[in-house]
């Protein structure tokens, strides 16, 4: 416990802690009750009103409005803060659950697209422990005389030129670790990135070759693995796409 007093509680980040358990725990459970529910096991149902499906993100908007406005109400009380980030965790957890379904606008739940909701909570959760570890997005104070101003507009900028390139975990993690902004930033964008479609395209097909055998190469095995650890952690998303088979109806 005296770790935890000292990095946590003394450092004012019991709420930033108790969003970040919240946050895990709920989309742990989430995530095995609805395996349960598409296994049709015991009584775990999906919740309907009349013939109305009503999605898990209906609730997660609910308590993430309780959970916000409860921490501006109690904000100089660390101990009810930190039960306030735990409603907006457990809210956070349910909205970003199903991220696909909002950035869809349709229920892909299960479908390939549904891996985008994992994703979003995989980057939530890594985001949240890097600022758990005492990190700061875009920190400035590197004991250099150059101007902090000047070096937050320097690793902005390489930020976004490295997310351009699709090197979308680089660029997060490089806003805590500004030493990765610069490899990202240097080294040969994604093919399928706004980067390679401006400038390798129509200008350079040789650094599009390059970028395309890297890709098949380093990241498709990579990307193998994640989805293998997505799919033990959430589910398989392998139902067909709705929109490939409207499109092959149509």
């Amino acid at each position: 416990m005296g770790w935890f007093d000292q990095n946590v509680i003394a450092t004012g980040r019991l709420p930033l802690f108790c969003f970040f358990v919240a946050l895990i725990l709920t989309f742990v459970f989430t995530r095995i009750n609805v395996r349960l529910i598409r296994a049709k096991v015991g009584w775990f149902r999906n919740v309907t009103v009349g013939e109305m499906h009503i999605h898990h993100v209906v609730f997660g908007v609910v308590l993430m409005l309780l959970g916000g406005v409860a921490g501006l109400l109690v904000s100089g009380q660390q101990v009810w803060y930190a039960v306030a980030a735990s409603v907006f965790g457990v809210g956070s957890a349910l909205v970003l659950d199903e991220f696909a379904l909002i950035l869809h606008l349709h229920d892909v739940y299960w479908e390939e697209e549904g891996r985008t909701s994992v994703d979003a909570v995989f980057v939530a959760v890594a985001v949240t422990g890097l600022l758990l570890m005492g990190l700061r997005p875009l920190a400035y104070d590197y004991g250099t005389p150059v101007s902090p101003g000047m070096l937050v507009v320097a690793n902005g900028a390489l930020a976004v030129v490295t997310l351009l390139k699709g090197k979308i975990w680089t660029g997060l993690v490089g806003l805590f670790v500004p030493g990765l902004l610069v490899v990202g930033a240097i080294r040969l964008a994604r093919p399928g990135s706004p980067w390679a479609h401006w400038f390798f395209v129509p200008r350079s097909p040789r650094k599009l070759a390059r970028a395309l055998h890297r890709e098949e190469r380093w990241r498709r095995p990579v990307i193998r693995a994640k989805i293998a650890f997505q799919e033990f952690v959430s589910g398989r998303h392998d139902l067909p796409s709705t929109r490939r088979i409207r499109r092959h109806t149509d």
